[in-house]
């Protein structure tokens, strides 16, 4: 089973997804441009980089001064348990991959990372708010262990993918996609994959994870104790982290 390739977007990821150009829209108007914000970025603002602060990480395209990183995601507190099966299956994915890193935080994506202007911020906010005002919290179960590369092969990761849930992540992706439409910026993925990222590394080192290593680390969660329950998560709300700002959006 080869690792699947998605343009995986993660608080790690963030600096680094991959930009795109905005896609034309003949026949729709753009949105008009508003004055500048309290506390925009003065064009005197540089910024340099440091690849030793971000684990070695290749950022997958140049930064800009008044553009933002932004990613849309539902956030996941995870319980005491759910860190003890992590360690687990990292103790034996790193008899294959020493280098793997757990994950500081945990969610699941409902966008690509995209870049937006500073004073695209609020209008990008206030429409995802309306459009997800009417959403109630849900459950999911993220029970299935999988391989992932972003897009680049520059990094790999171990996630947990989801095997029940889908209509209503779908049904929130379809939503951000409409509001992500309305900026010409990159959508969601035709047939995601939606799952919890556990650990990851620098570089394509997914052949060393699959096959036999795979089958081993499922079977840690088939058979770690009331997993059935453990990985049914509910979502709550769903954030949008744009640089250092985050929104929250409370799930009814």
């Amino acid at each position: 089973m080869r690792a699947a390739l998605v343009g995986y977007s993660s608080s790690e990821e963030e600096e680094e997804a991959a930009q795109e150009p905005p896609r034309g829209s003949p026949g729709r108007p753009r949105l008009p441009l508003p004055a500048g914000l309290p506390g925009e970025p003065g064009p005197e603002e540089a910024v340099t980089e440091d690849r030793s602060r971000h684990g070695g990480r290749i950022r997958a395209f140049p930064h800009e001064r008044g553009s933002w990183a932004t990613h849309i995601y539902l956030p996941y507190s995870a319980p005491e348990e759910f860190l003890e099966l992590r360690e687990l299956l990292l103790s034996r994915a790193r008899t294959r991959v020493p280098a793997l890193a757990a994950m500081g935080e945990f969610h699941l994506s409902l966008s690509q990372c995209v870049v937006l202007p500073y004073h695209w911020i609020q209008p990008l906010v206030r429409a995802l708010r309306d459009r997800l005002a009417p959403f109630h919290r849900f459950f999911c179960v993220a029970d299935q262990v999988k391989v992932y590369t972003n897009q680049n092969k520059t990094r790999t990761f171990i996630g947990l993918e989801v095997s029940a849930g889908h209509f209503q992540l779908l049904e929130l992706v379809s939503e951000v996609d409409r509001v992500l439409e309305e900026f010409d910026l990159p959508t969601f993925y035709k047939d995601p994959s939606f799952h919890i990222s556990l650990a990851w590394c620098v570089g394509d080192l997914s052949g060393r994870l699959e096959g036999q290593c795979l089958q081993e680390l499922q079977d840690i969660v088939d058979k770690f104790e009331d997993s059935a329950l453990l990985l049914r998560v509910q979502w709550e709300q769903v954030r949008c982290k744009s640089g250092n700002k985050y929104f929250s959006f409370p799930l009814r």
